[in-house]
């Protein structure tokens, strides 16, 4: 099973769609109180990648940018299936829980 960095990170790399790349990866991060360094997140999506739960390209290079590429980031399959199951085993435990404080 993923951790909980990798699903936020496949999460928020389906969320997106394709529009995916690692700056956009951690704005979306940041703006749900998930603050993450570049090298965390592209060491991150370097081992997503090796997992075979994302696949990376590089982008067209964009003005943006100053003439660099974008590394896009898709979550394959296997990635959609990880997350699911992430996503599942957490709902099913915090089933009746609750975290207002009494």
């Amino acid at each position: 099973m993923v951790g909980e960095f990798e699903y936020l990170l496949l999460t928020a790399a389906a969320r997106l769609g394709e529009q995916a790349y690692g700056a956009a990866i951690r704005r979306l991060l940041a703006e749900v109180g998930r603050p993450v360094s570049i090298g965390a997140l592209y060491t991150t999506i370097d081992r997503l990648e090796q997992k075979g739960l994302v696949t990376t390209w590089m982008g067209e290079a964009t003005a943006e940018r100053g003439g660099r590429a974008k590394r896009m980031v898709k979550v394959t399959a296997e990635g959609l299936r990880e997350a699911e199951e992430f996503y599942s085993t957490i709902t099913m435990i915090s089933r009746d829980v609750s975290w207002v404080k009494r």
